[in-house]
């Protein structure tokens, strides 16, 4: 996690001490929410895990690409549509706090590697999806002094747990051939940091609109057989005995949700 994202966190889990150390209102309840968003990936890169290793072989290597660069894949996971289910409880009027679920499932890697066999153009794609769980906590701004915008509370919130990233198999595509390099799925560590304006539309129901970061860790190729394919078929294929890549994902997105309390 940045130091950024850890100050934020840490910031509110003290806010979120501070309030549920408080008497708790007459209103606290619990919620359901139920939400759809769009989420959009940061620039990223592909290394090898150990560019050293020999048996499985490396993919990439040490040293420098043809750009100058240590030699990898750069790009991004472009943009996916997101699912999210969540249960929370108000603990206090200007706090509360949510376990959250949420599938996203077309991200899809489209980038260039950056080998010195070739000057023309190396494209690497792949397809992936996440599935992530989280603890978050928001904090109602309105209520800690801040005006409203009208009939508008302003929340702000962060949270962390795991995400599980599947990646299907990599396809490496240069003048003659295409190397295939296997999928893998990854469970590991998650965190998000998010901005939210609510729209109360009733005694039960309130709509938000967020603004959210997550950096859901990394995402691995598979280790194993892997093939190097000549695209006219003059050739059998390669097979190829591969360790490791990895990269980063993390992004930005907008969410739109439904809060219905349970009271």
């Amino acid at each position: 996690m940045s130091r950024i994202g850890t100050a934020g966190f840490a910031a509110a889990l003290s806010a979120a001490v501070l309030a549920a150390s408080a008497p708790a209102a007459a209103g606290e309840d619990f919620y359901f929410r139920a939400g759809v968003g769009l989420d959009g990936s940061r620039n990223t890169h592909f290394k090898d895990r150990d560019c050293a290793s020999a048996s499985p072989a490396a993919l990439y290597g040490c040293g420098q690409g043809i750009d100058g660069a240590p030699l990898r894949s750069g790009g991004d996971f472009g943009t996916t549509e997101s699912y999210e289910l969540g249960i929370g409880y108000v603990v206090a009027p200007s706090l509360r706090i949510e376990a959250f679920v949420e599938y996203r499932p077309d991200f899809a890697f489209d980038g260039r590697a950056n080998f010195v066999q070739t000057a023309a153009r190396q494209d690497v794609s792949a397809d992936l999806s996440s599935l992530s769980g989280m603890l978050a906590v928001y904090l109602d701004l309105s209520g800690a002094g801040l005006p409203r915008l009208g009939p508008l509370r302003p929340f702000v919130g962060a949270g962390a747990g795991f995400s599980r990233v599947e990646i299907e198999k990599t396809r490496m595509r240069f003048t003659r051939t295409t190397t295939v390099v296997p999928g893998e799925r990854r469970v590991g560590f998650a965190w998000m940091l998010a901005a939210d304006f609510a729209l109360p539309l009733g005694e039960k129901a309130t709509l938000d609109l967020a603004w959210r970061y997550a950096d859901f860790g990394k995402v691995e190729t598979g280790r194993g057989r892997g093939q190097i394919v000549w695209r006219d078929g003059s050739r059998e294929p390669f097979e190829l005995d591969l360790a490791e890549t990895r990269a980063e994902l993390s992004g930005h997105g907008l969410r739109l949700s439904l809060r219905w309390s349970f009271k």
